[in-house]
Parts: C-alpha cells; structure tokens; sequence
C-alpha cells in the first residue's frame, strides 16, 4: 500500500481576500500595470491550475515588489511560490519560502503545514510531524494538517496514533483525499478488521477506487481468510498500479493459502524484484 504522501495546501485564502492584504504599488496606477499586478496575484495563488513555473515567476516579482506589500501579504506569496516549487520537487528553495512565510507570519499555519509535507517527501519524518505539531497548535481545526500528520505517522510504522490523526482528519473533513483509506490501512495493520472494511468501502464508495484502496482491502481479507476476496482485489489494485509491489506480495501469499503454489510464488518473486523488503513489511503487518 502506498501510504498518503501528504498534500501541499494553497494560500488558504480566496484572491479577493489577498487583494485585501496587498497595498497597490506605487506604480501601479497605470490601468496596463494595474492589470499586470493583478494578473501576478491569480498566478501566485494559483488560479486556473497555473504552471509552476508561471506560479513561481509571479510570486517573485510580487516578493520583489515587497515593498508595496504587507507583511501578511508577502507570507502569502512566499508560502505560494513555496508550494510551485515543490511541485517541481525543488524541496530546499521550497522549505526557504516557507521559512520565510512563517518568519513574516508566525501565526500563519498554511507554511507549516505545506514545510511539513516537503520534509514527508524528503523523508524527514521527524521533522515533518513537527511541522504538522505546529500547523495544528495554530489552527486545531486544520483537517489537512491532521491527514498529514496520519501520513507521516504511517511511515514512522505508528499506526495508533495515524489512526488518531484520521480521526480527526475525518471528523473535521470528511471529505479530503486519501483520510477513509488511511483509517482503513491503519485499522487493518493493527487488526481492527470490521472498522477497517468499512472504512475501505466508505473510500470506495466515495469515489476513491484506486490501486491503494484495493491493496487495504486485500489485506483486510487475507487477514481474515477470505483469499478468493483478497486476490480480486489485489488483482484489482494491480490493474491500476501493475508495479505495486504489495499488492503482488499479497495476492501471492493468497493464492499459496488456496494450494496454487506456482501462481502464488510467480507473484512473489515478482513482488520482490520491485521492493526487496516487501516480505519484511507483511510480518509486521501480521500476515506470513
């Protein structure tokens, strides 16, 4: 399964209200220039699914013009500028703007959140649920924050507590990608079964029907000894996601406990030419 691997979050906050935030330069009287300006804060705060390229060249001339901004409104932009460099996977320029988000605005917790993600990525876990401690002390309704968080639980193998953090995931957004699945995975490690099938079929039902989903589910039933269940949806999972490695392992080990042994040593040995250790992984997801 492929754990959550955290979602950058925006602004946080509507163009209108960034207008709000930004004095108009001083130059910018000119209608060509007005309109140019506020062009950059569409760009900047990502409007129409701008290039990051194009998010990134209106942010800076934004940050360059700082003199007509306020300091809320610079935190803005640099946290901005921050996310469209980690879509280009440019995490260290991405952790300097969010550095300087949070120093312009210490109480803004969009950078804090958006840094921890860039450390989930870089694989910096402990940092990153530090990161997340920060985002949600400022804002304890952060739903994001908290799925987050879960995430970067889930690769620290602390499955108690990624099941707290999609708790409250889901209680304050019920709604956010990827939470019902997590939950589901997370319950399913630690041997709540029923709980985590439901929460499999609630991310099904919701539309979440992708290869991760699938691959839970597969383990909830090799779990419980339903194999002909586990292997369609590993099977399903695998349709989506041919290289996952899990999925491969899973369906392998359910087949050998139906007596087909060639099938389910073929899926084995493809699991793990892909992830060496996946083997390692399913002992201490309690199945061997």
């Amino acid at each position: 399964m492929k754990p959550r691997a955290g979602s950058v979050g925006g602004g946080g906050l509507p163009v209108l209200c960034i207008l709000l935030l930004l004095a108009a330069p001083a130059g910018a009287q000119d209608p060509k220039q007005k309109s140019n300006y506020l062009r950059n804060i569409e760009l900047c705060s990502g409007l129409d699914h701008a290039p990051a390229d194009a998010r990134i060249g209106a942010c800076t001339e934004l940050i360059d013009a700082g003199q007509d901004m306020t300091p809320a409104g610079l935190a803005i932009a640099y946290n901005n500028r921050g996310n469209a460099y980690a879509a280009k996977q440019d995490y260290d320029r991405a952790i300097g703007d969010f550095d300087r988000s949070i120093e312009l605005n210490p109480t803004y917790a969009k950078p804090f959140n958006n840094r921890g993600v860039v450390y989930l990525r870089k694989h910096e876990y402990d940092r990153a649920t530090d990161a997340f401690d920060q985002a949600i002390r400022l804002n304890p309704n952060y739903g994001e924050a908290f799925a987050n968080r879960a995430g970067a639980y889930l690769k620290k193998n602390d499955y108690a507590r990624a099941v707290q953090d999609y708790d409250q995931a889901i209680r304050l957004e019920p709604k956010l990608d990827g939470v019902w699945n997590g939950r589901c995975w997370s319950r399913a490690i630690l041997g709540a079964l029923q709980e985590a099938l439901q929460d499999c079929n609630k991310a099904l039902q919701a539309g979440e029907a992708n290869a991760a989903t699938y691959d839970s589910r597969g383990l909830i039933y090799l779990k419980t000894g339903d194999f002909g269940a586990a292997i369609d949806d590993y099977s399903a999972a695998l349709r989506i996601d041919p290289k996952l490695a899990s999925a491969l392992y899973g369906r392998g080990l359910a087949k050998l406990k139906r007596g087909d042994k060639a099938g389910g040593n073929v899926d084995i040995a493809a699991a793990k030419a892909i992830q060496g250790s996946v083997g390692d992984d399913f002992t201490r997801y309690g199945v061997q």
